[in-house]
C-alpha cells in the first residue's frame, strides 16, 4: 500500500469520525424529512407536466383523428362528383394526417404509461413521507427516552453505591444492637421482679414457721382460771432456768434462718 493510500484512509477515517459524532439523530430526521418533501414537490411538478404533455398529445391526436375523417369526407365527396384527381389529392391529405396521428398515438401511449408510473411514485412517495413523519415522532421519544437513561445511568454511577450500603449495615447493626440490649434490660428487669417476690415468700415461709414454733412453745394456761382483761392480766415470771433453753434454740433456728 502506497503512501498517498494510507494517508487518504486516515483522512477518510477522521472525516467519517467526525462527522458521525456531528450527527445529531433528531436533526437528521428533520432534514430526512425535509428533503422528502423537496422531492414529492419536484415530483408533484413533473407529474403535472406530464399529464399537461399528454393533453396537448391527446388533443392533437384528436385533431389528427378530425382531419383524417375530414379529409375521407372530402375524396368521396370529389369522386361522387367525378373529380378523381381531387379525391386523389385529399386521399394525399388524409394520409398524411394519418401518418402524424399514428406517430401521436405512439407518443400518447408512452406518455400515458409515464403519468401512470409518476402517480405510483407519488402516491408511494406520500406515503413514506407520512411513515417517516410516525417513525420520527416514535425514534424522537425513544431518543428522549434514551437520553433521559443516559443521565440517570451517570448519576447512580457517579453515586458511591458502597459506601452508602455500608452506611445503612452500620446503622442497622447499630439498630439491632440497641434492640438487644432493651431486650436484655427487660428481661433482667423481670428475673429482678421475680427474685423479689420470691424472696417474699421465702421470708413469709420463715416468720410462719417462727410464729408457729412460738406459739408451741408458749405456756398453756391452768384450766378453769378465770383471764383477767388484757389490762389486767398479770404475766408470771419467768425463772431464768425456764427461759434458756428457749433462747438456746430459737437462736439455734435463727442461724440456721441466717445459713439459709
Amino acid at each position: 500500500m502506497g503512501l498517498f493510500d494510507r494517508i487518504k484512509r486516515v483522512v477518510s477515517a477522521n472525516l467519517n469520525d467526525l462527522v458521525n459524532k456531528a450527527e445529531d439523530p433528531e436533526k437528521m430526521l428533520e432534514q430526512a424529512i425535509l428533503e422528502m418533501q423537496e422531492d414529492l414537490v419536484q415530483l408533484r411538478q413533473g407529474v403535472a407536466q406530464a399529464i399537461a404533455a399528454q393533453k396537448r398529445t391527446e388533443k392533437q391526436y384528436n385533431d389528427a383523428q378530425n382531419e383524417i375523417n375530414k379529409w375521407q369526407r372530402n375524396a368521396q365527396l370529389a369522386l361522387q362528383k367525378g373529380d378523381e384527381n381531387l379525391a386523389r389529392q385529399a386521399l394525399e391529405r388524409k394520409k398524411t394526417y394519418t401518418e402524424t396521428g399514428t406517430a401521436l398515438k405512439t407518443s400518447l401511449d408512452q406518455q400515458n404509461i409515464q403519468v401512470e408510473t409518476l402517480k405510483r411514485n407519488l402516491i408511494q412517495l406520500e406515503s413514506k413521507i407520512s411513515e417517516a413523519k410516525t417513525k420520527k415522532e416514535m425514534l424522537k421519544a425513544r431518543i428522549t427516552t434514551a437520553k433521559a437513561q443516559e443521565q440517570l445511568q451517570g448519576m447512580v454511577s457517579g453515586m458511591n453505591t458502597s459506601s452508602a450500603m455500608a452506611a445503612f449495615e452500620r446503622m442497622e447493626e447499630k439498630v439491632l444492637m440497641q434492640e438487644a440490649r432493651a431486650q436484655s434490660a427487660g428481661e433482667l428487669a423481670s428475673a429482678d421482679l421475680e427474685t423479689q417476690f420470691a424472696q417474699l415468700e421465702s421470708g413469709s415461709d420463715v416468720d410462719d414457721e417462727l410464729a408457729a414454733l412460738k406459739a408451741s412453745l408458749a405456756p398453756a394456761s391452768p384450766p378453769n382460771q378465770p383471764q383477767l382483761p388484757p389490762q389486767q392480766q398479770a404475766t408470771p415470771p419467768q425463772s431464768p432456768q425456764s427461759s434458756e433453753p428457749i433462747d438456746s434454740e430459737l437462736e439455734s433456728l435463727r442461724k440456721q434462718l441466717d445459713q439459709m
